[in-house]
């Protein structure tokens, strides 16, 4: 069982980043092997739309989504961590999910070489804003609940946050249990 974090926020030690550390000791405590991934200190271009991923699979951008791309096909379930930047996620992990579009074919299917490493994946989420409402993440819930339920990949949830200090995570006892306990959601093993 590998867990893949996906932290999106350029802030190392802020509060998506603690939240996502919860979440893979979450995972970590139920066994999983775990992985994090810092979108911000990798290098990972916008999409392009040039298509020609549709018949390859393959992006022809050459940058560090290549390496991610096989991590996300490597792991069972997949935790994005990012704050709300102007009501909406940040540039690094909008970059990073548009890259997605080289997983699928022109009619937005699973590549067939991937459908059977994606079927049945989990994917959750974390968000965090300093807006007293968490639902002020709602569109970030939006973007990737609607890709999960595009692709039929597993719904682990979403836990929403409100923190404006770097670190105020911290106090909140109730999102730092939610987010260990997505960890631990995204380990267990699928009913067949």
């Amino acid at each position: 069982m590998k867990v893949l974090g996906v932290m999106g926020s350029p802030r190392i030690g802020g509060n998506s980043d603690i939240l996502l550390d919860e979440a893979l000791s979450g995972a970590k405590e139920a066994g999983a092997e775990v992985e994090k991934i810092i979108l911000d200190k990798l290098k990972i271009s916008g999409c392009h739309d040039c298509k020609k991923c549709n018949e390859t699979g393959l992006c022809v951008i050459k940058d560090d989504m290549q390496e991610i791309h096989k991590k996300i096909l490597e792991a069972d379930a997949i935790i994005h961590s990012c704050p709300v930047y102007f009501w909406a996620m940040t540039a690094q992990m909008k970059a990073y999910l548009d890259r997605w579009t080289a997983l699928f074919d022109a009619e937005w299917r699973w590549q067939k070489a991937y459908y059977p490493k994606m079927k049945g994946k989990r994917i959750g989420l974390i968000t965090v804003c300093g807006d007293p409402n968490p639902h002020t993440a709602d569109p970030i819930v939006h973007s990737f609940k609607s890709t999960a339920d595009m692709t039929k990949l597993s719904w682990l949830g979403a836990v929403m946050a409100s923190a404006a200090e770097k670190a105020d995570i911290i106090n909140d006892k109730t999102a730092i249990g939610q987010a260990f306990e997505l960890g631990k959601k995204a380990s267990q093993m699928q009913k067949k």
